[in-house]
């Protein structure tokens, strides 16, 4: 089992940046990828950013240049950068990862909101 605790969300205004990080515990040593989801009111759950099991990022078009994922050396922490935030950012952001076994875990959610 492993276990994700998400922390960074906010308020931040149209431009302006924040840092969400994913702190797992557990059994880490079984993760082969992980990243970010994120879901707007009224609409369905989308990835964000992700880092796979050979260690390639993946961006959502979206987020492209403005959005970068990152993670520790010891695969404790995975963090998303958000520079040059857009009202259309505002989401709950959900930390995800997967196991090699094919289990996925899911944190609780951390709110951001991009408004002046």
């Amino acid at each position: 089992q492993v276990q994700l605790v998400e922390s960074g969300g906010g308020l931040a205004q149209p431009g302006g940046s924040l840092r969400l990080s994913c702190v797992a515990s557990g059994s880490i040593d079984s993760i082969a990828s992980r990243g970010w989801y994120r879901q707007a009111p009224g609409k369905q759950r989308e990835v964000v950013a992700f880092i796979t099991t050979g260690g390639k990022l993946i961006y959502a078009d979206s987020v492209k240049g403005r959005f970068t994922v990152s993670r520790d050396s010891a695969g404790i922490t995975v963090y998303l950068q958000m520079n040059s935030l857009k009202p259309e950012d505002t989401a709950v952001y959900y930390c995800n990862h997967n196991s090699w076994g094919g289990n996925e875990y899911w944190g609780q959610g951390t709110q951001v909101t991009v408004s002046s």
